[in-house]
């Protein structure tokens, strides 16, 4: 299964890991909340989250997956929730580092936008 650093060399993984901060969360934590101001994304290193929508289960993600991106990307509130299925290792980003990556790496720009209009969509 493709995750969001695929399509990076190691040198981009590490520009783009470096504007993080690495944290662990543990499980049953929910570092993000529906309706909420878009502050920070998450690229998940070791662990799972369920993405819900009002309460219900609309998707599950695991090491390499992004989230939080879309809202930041769209301008808009959260549209789901995320809650830890399992402890978390996880790089995390304010959204001022989202939008510091989109300047400086044109790779970045383009597959967070993928990403986040792949969940706009299906939204």
């Amino acid at each position: 299964m493709a995750t969001f650093f695929d399509s990076f060399t190691p040198r981009e993984v590490a520009q783009i890991s470096s504007h993080g901060r690495r944290v662990k969360l543990p499980e049953g934590w929910s570092p993000i909340w529906e309706n909420t101001p878009a502050d920070k994304a998450y690229i998940l290193l070791e662990g799972t989250v369920s993405v819900r929508r009002d309460g219900a289960e609309i998707a599950s993600l695991g090491p390499g997956d992004i989230v939080g991106e879309a809202a930041i990307v769209g301008h808009k509130l959260r549209t789901a929730s995320i809650v830890a299925m399992s402890p978390l290792q996880a790089i995390h980003f304010t959204d001022t580092d989202i939008r510091e990556l989109i300047e400086e790496m044109p790779a970045f720009a383009e597959k967070i936008a993928a990403v986040a209009q792949s969940r706009i969509k299906s939204d």
